[in-house]
Order: structure tokens, then sequence, then C-alpha cells
């Protein structure tokens, strides 16, 4: 059975990604109450909630096969600061890579390494970001190949994720799951890009990796809601957050209406320039049954609300907690806070669930049984 360590773990999605296959040696979350609702799902086994800064990689037993790292994306975000790896919560990824070199230097290098975060990624001062956590693997023994995987071919969910996949090189890759040069479902211009223009030794050890296509979403976002369970605002309140809609988003509204159906949508509050170059709130709305990407409730243009219009009548409310939970492929047996603004944070900073078992089905697991047929 197939061993691996979280970082960053959050509410345990990694691992409920890579299933009961795998057993988990040891994961950590610096935040208490995504550390309650690890404890609550998956027990007490292994977890240690603390600053990854303060963890050594002597405080690891054993040797993992995969070791995950999802670090915080908020330095690399489009929506963020701009400080990329040089910030303070996406500079943790050089903790991450210390604790790796650590266990290398006792011979229990993972034999996969998995880094998580942001598409930004790609672009983040100039590529120079990215670069930066290729060369760090490198230099720590890992042939390295990323691929962007949109969630929303797993769930009615649009959240493109940036995954950095490296393999040790004491693996033989001969018949690992690669193809010889990128391939557009999986690696788009943005990526080929940023591989391009890698230094050339960096370029030269590039890998590919490859998988069959996900097989086709068959529900949307109207199959995961709760239409009648949930508190709705009131009639002024959704006035209101029509009032804020664009033109081109009330005929979006309109062509709904005249849909004959239920139609369910998702809005954000953005601030945008009107013609003047004023900053103005606007509401935008998407009725394509797929919800924008969840994201923390940092601020009230972060919450997602949900508009369901049936004919005339038009209803809004805030999605859910356990709705979001949907939305990242989390069951509704799984646990979460009881307050909704830390399920929202455990949510919308998590990794998508069928993504993850996406990536284990066909890079490693195929990976590692390769390297154990070798082995024996």
């Amino acid at each position: 059975m197939p061993t691996f360590y979280e970082f960053f773990a959050g509410g345990g999605m990694t691992r409920a990604g890579l299933g009961p296959g795998w057993t988990c040696l040891f994961a950590n979350d610096f935040d208490p109450k995504k550390a309650q609702a690890y404890r609550e799902n998956w027990g007490d086994a292994g977890f240690h909630l603390g600053d990854i800064d303060e963890i050594a990689g002597g405080d690891l037993p054993g040797r993992a096969d995969l070791i995950w790292g999802s670090f915080p994306c908020q330095d690399l975000s489009l929506a963020g600061a701009g400080a990329g790896l040089s910030g303070a919560r996406s500079g943790s990824f050089f903790a991450f890579a210390r604790i790796i070199g650590e266990l290398a230097a006792t011979g229990r290098a993972p034999r996969l390494v998995a880094v998580e975060n942001v598409t930004g990624a790609l672009t983040s001062h100039g590529g120079r970001d990215f670069a930066a956590i290729v060369d760090r693997l490198d230099e720590l023994g890992y042939r390295t190949g990323a691929l962007v995987l949109n969630a929303d071919a797993f769930v009615p969910q649009s959240r493109p994720r940036l995954f950095v996949i490296g393999a040790h090189e004491s693996l033989d890759l001969g018949a690992a799951p690669l193809a010889p040069a990128p391939v557009p479902d999986f690696h788009p211009p943005a990526l080929v890009r940023a591989v391009a223009a890698l230094p050339e030794a960096l370029r030269a050890r590039a890998l590919w990796w490859a998988s069959p296509a996900p097989p086709r979403r068959n529900v949307g976002l109207s199959a995961l809601i709760d239409v009648e369970a949930a508190q709705w605002h009131d009639v002024a309140e959704t006035e209101r957050l029509l009032s804020l809609m664009s033109p081109a988003n009330l005929a979006k509204l309109a062509a709904a209406k005249a849909a004959g159906r239920r139609m369910v949508g998702c809005v954000f509050r953005r601030t945008r320039r009107d013609a003047a170059g004023r900053r103005a709130q606007r509401a935008e709305v998407r009725f394509d049954d797929v919800a924008g990407c969840l994201r923390t409730p940092a601020g009230g243009s972060s919450r997602q609300i949900l508009l369901v219009v049936e004919g005339e009548r038009v209803r809004s409310r805030l999605m859910t907690p356990r709705e979001t939970a949907r939305l990242m492929g989390l069951d509704d047996g799984y646990v979460l806070p009881t307050g909704a603004t830390d399920a929202y944070h455990l949510t919308g900073d998590g990794v998508v669930v069928p993504v993850v078992r996406h990536l284990a089905a066909h890079v490693f697991e195929p990976v590692l049984a390769a390297a154990a047929i070798r082995a024996a």
C-alpha cells in the first residue's frame, strides 16, 4: 500500500482523493479550525498542528512514496498582492522543500513530490517563481513535469489548478505515463511558454506527464444545490443584487427567464471601472450550470451567490457550506466546521477530491507500480 505525507492539509481533501488504498504517515496544517475538521474526518493519528517552519524532516516517520504540498496561493494569485514566492504565505514552499531535503539527507527522499497551486504561478514575476519551484525540486533530485487540470472536468466548478509533479532520480521512468511533447488537454499555452522559458538544463529534464482524458461529467450545479432547504434573500436584497448587473448580465437573466425551466446561476460581486473610469460594484452572473471558482470568504465579493430563476420568479442567496463541499467533490458524510465562515475557508482553500484521484490513478500509482515491479 503506497504511503504519503500531506502538507498544508486543510481538511484532508488530498487524503480523500488518494483514497483508502493509500496510508497517511504524516499530515500538517497550522490552522486550528481546519485541523479540527481533519481530525473529525480522519482521526488524530499522524496529524501535527503547527507552523511548517517549525517542522524538521526528522519529525516525519518512515519513507513516503509521495509528499504533497498545496502551499498557500495568495501571493501567486492574480487577485493577490503579487509578492510571489518572496511573500510570507506562498514563500512557505521553501519550508516544504527544506523538509524534503532533510528527508533526503537521511536516505528517505519521497519517491514522488506533488505541488499544487493556482495557474498564476506560471506567470508570477515573469515566470521566475515557476522556474524557482522547478529549480529547487531539481536541486533535490527530482525531474519535474507540470500539468493544468480544471476541476470542471470532474465537478461543476471552474477551478483550474497547476500541479508540478516530480519523480525522484532513483526511479526508472521507462514505463511512466509520459508524452514526448505537450498534450493540449493538460499543457495549455501558458504552461508550454513557462517551460520554454526555463534555463536550458531544466528544460532538458522537463517531463510531460500524460493521462487519459477524464470521463465526461454528467452532473451540473443544479443537481448539487438544495433549492428549498436554505434561507433566501428577501425581495429587496434580490432586487438590489439585480440592480448591480450590467446590460450584458441583465440579458443573461432575461434569457434564463425565457428558458421555460428552472435555471440556476452563480453570481459574484466585482469592482469594475464604469464609463467615466470610476470604480463601481457590479454583479456578474453565469447560467452554464457550472459554479465559479470557490474562494475563501475574505470579503463580500468572494462569496458566491446562487440565483434561481423560474419564469419571472427570481430568488437569490449565498451558497451553503454543504453545497461548496459538494463542489469540492466531498460527499455529504464529510464533517464540516459548524461555523459557516470556517466551512467556507476550508472548502475555498482545498483541492478538488476527484482531481487528486485522477492524478493518483493515472500518474502516481502507475509510476510506483512500475518501480515496484522493477525492484522485484
